[in-house]
């Protein structure tokens, strides 16, 4: 009996994170209705303390509901992007300006095509994004490349307002993508002479920089891989724009045949009614034709009878 318990207690959870996931992505206008509509169900059902929570649940912004229906609509494609936003924050850790440089034009990009991308789901969900929607959307992403928590809230799948992205790139450690490179050391004499320093801390600072190209290169690795699959996505979406652009004509051609063969079928059937009526008209008149030759041949029998009674009269 126990265990029945904590089945249904699990299922009652699954549900309301369900609810929750589905609102989350229902178009703004229609949110406050459905959340009415689930919220009513979750109480129908005994489940209270679900309800709660579904009415407490706040209408998202129409750039914080297209930029939810991205992760949910793209599963694949928001994992890839919060593991880039990942490896873009580790390499901003101590990098130099040109490499910080490189990724700021990289990462830009990914964004443009990944807001594109919303923009396009949104549009297919029956809502047109105006140009400052669309730009909230971008700042979304932005933020979600840039800060981990930014991330972690974008994840979550259920953002209520966009996110504005940090002033800095967040990295976790003291350094930051707008810091200046470490100054080179001085090979002038700097007073009296002294032992020269351990040569650990040398093989520290090259072992950073070389930690720092390791991380830049995985992270050009990674905006490049993000790269080429949004260019994927985008070609097998203009393929199926071609597929579905052909598949319409050939339907409407369809449809006007079938329109023509319609429009036969109602002349043969309108000629098929003449013909009936003609053959009608035709049968009543041969019948009133062969009446009256039933007729005429009666008259004229009684008329060679009247004859032939008068002729044997007559001496």
């Amino acid at each position: 009996m126990q265990r029945k318990g904590v089945r249904r207690q699990q299922t009652a959870g699954e549900d309301v994170e369900s609810a929750l996931d589905e609102l989350y992505t229902t178009p703004p206008p229609r949110f406050v209705a459905r959340r009415e509509e689930l919220a009513a169900a979750a109480k129908a059902d005994g489940r209270a303390e679900d309800a709660r929570r579904i009415h407490a649940a706040r209408r998202p912004s129409l750039a914080a509901w297209a930029a939810n229906l991205l992760l949910r609509s793209e599963p694949r494609e928001s994992r890839r992007f919060l593991e880039l936003g990942q490896a873009l924050r580790e390499a901003y850790g101590g990098m130099d300006s040109a490499g910080v440089r490189e990724l700021s034009v990289q990462r830009r990009r990914v964004v443009s095509e990944l807001s594109r991308q919303a923009v396009r789901i949104a549009l297919e969900a029956g809502h047109r994004l105006s140009g400052a929607v669309q730009q909230e959307v971008e700042a979304t992403l932005h933020a979600v490349l840039a800060d981990p928590a930014a991330a972690d809230q974008w994840a979550g799948g259920r953002l209520e307002s966009a996110l504005v992205p940090p002033s800095q790139f967040a990295t976790g450690t003291a350094a930051t993508a707008g810091a200046p490179p470490e100054p080179p050391e001085s090979s002038e004499p700097a007073g009296p002479k002294t032992e020269p320093p351990p040569a650990r801390p040398k093989d520290d600072l090259a072992e950073q920089r070389r930690e720092r190209q390791r991380r830049l290169a995985r992270a050009r690795t990674a905006a490049k891989e993000a790269e080429q699959r949004l260019r994927a996505r985008r070609t097998a979406r203009a393929d199926a724009d071609a597929r579905l652009r052909q598949a319409r004509g050939d339907h409407d051609q369809a449809r006007q045949r079938v329109s023509d063969a319609e429009r036969r079928l109602r002349q043969a059937r309108e000629e098929l009614q003449r013909a009936a009526d003609t053959e009608r008209e035709a049968e009543e008149r041969s019948r009133a034709a062969a009446e009256a030759v039933v007729q005429a041949e009666r008259e004229t029998q009684e008329a060679a009878d009247e004859v032939d009674r008068l002729s044997a009269r007559t001496p």
